[in-house]
């Protein structure tokens, strides 16, 4: 199965790509992801102002904390890259109304008036979206409209609990240009399977197995396994979900000993200690010396699977070491 975040790229532009990134990882929170969409977006001719805008309409749809912490990811880079600041707003109209304005601008953006039981059974967040986010933040013009849909259209899918409002954005967005491809693009993209049940039928030879709560202690995230056989070489089927990785660990032997590793579904890392880690892809094997410090999981954005075979040795033995923080994590799979 192809990253979630890789997949779909063809019907968006590089910047685009970005722009969807940025609303992804915002809403799920992920500050070292943002950042890294935030520097692909600038490489791609995001300007400062537009990033600033970006996560102004975020606000809306993520909230405050998750807008502030983007905030202060964007200021970060910024410091770092120095973009260009490109263009600001335009000054609003003298006689701006944000109620008349804002009607107005959802109304041309929705395609039509926009009513519904919800509203004159709550006519308080009606007026809110009316004024607010369809007159003082939709108003600006340093972003375009269907600019401000795909970046919303993102955030909403990165979300299980705001589907009704991304398909509704969807609608609205291609209203303001955005195509049925680039919409399928932006959700394939963005949503991963939540559960090994949601993964496609076909997605690997074998089963994920159950949770893996025995050596749960010694992961970060969910893995699950699936024991294969016990018999002449020990093999044991491993899924991790997006994210999740084993602490580092040794398997020690006095003589042979070791792991071997063969990749049969989804995207991985694994590193040794003191070296860069390797992205591992379906039919990938990985070949652990005994006596090598090490990890392997799944990438952040893909579920990850493996058979690992654990070789014949004498006087073996495990060693589980520290977990792989975020930080260390991040660094490795960027």
């Amino acid at each position: 199965m192809a990253s979630a975040l890789m997949a779909g790229a063809a019907e968006l532009t590089a910047k685009e790509t970005a722009i969807v990134d940025i609303g992804a990882w915002t809403a799920r929170g992920e500050q070292d992801k943002l950042g890294a969409a935030f520097k692909a977006g600038f490489d791609a001719g995001l300007t400062l102002n537009e990033a600033k805008e970006l996560v102004g309409q975020l606000y809306a749809y993520c909230g405050f904390p998750r807008a502030l912490n983007a905030a202060a990811t964007l200021m970060k880079v910024a410091k770092d890259v120095k973009p260009a600041e490109g263009r600001g707003n335009s000054p609003f109209k003298m006689d701006y109304n944000a109620l008349r304005d804002g009607t107005a601008n959802q109304t041309k953006l929705c395609g039509g008036p926009v009513k519904g039981a919800l509203f004159d059974f709550h006519p308080q967040l009606d007026e809110y979206l009316k004024s607010h986010l369809f007159g003082d933040i939709v108003q600006r013009d340093a972003l375009d409209w269907r600019t401000r849909e795909l970046v919303t259209i993102a955030a909403l899918a990165a979300r299980p609990e705001t589907e009704p409002q991304m398909k509704a954005h969807i609608a609205i967005g291609k209203v303001n240009g955005v195509t049925d491809a680039q919409a399928q693009a932006i959700v394939r993209r963005v949503q991963l399977p939540r559960n090994p049940t949601d993964l496609p039928s076909d997605w690997s030879p074998i089963s994920v197995g159950e949770l893996n709560t025995a050596y749960a202690k010694y992961f970060i995230g969910k893995s699950y396994l699936h024991k294969l056989t016990l018999d002449q070489v020990p093999a044991f089927g491993v899924t991790f979900e997006p994210g999740c990785r084993n602490n580092w660990h040794i398997h020690h032997a006095k003589t042979g000993g070791g792991q071997m590793l063969i990749v049969t579904a989804g995207e991985g890392f694994y590193q040794e200690w003191g070296k860069p880690a390797r992205r591992l892809k379906k039919g990938d094997t990985v070949n652990i010396p005994a006596n090598v410090k090490h990890w392997h999981g799944a990438a952040p954005d893909s579920w990850f699977q493996h058979i690992a075979l654990e070789v014949p040795g004498t006087e073996q033995s495990n060693e589980w070491c520290e977990p792989v923080d975020d930080k260390a994590y991040a660094e490795a799979t960027k």
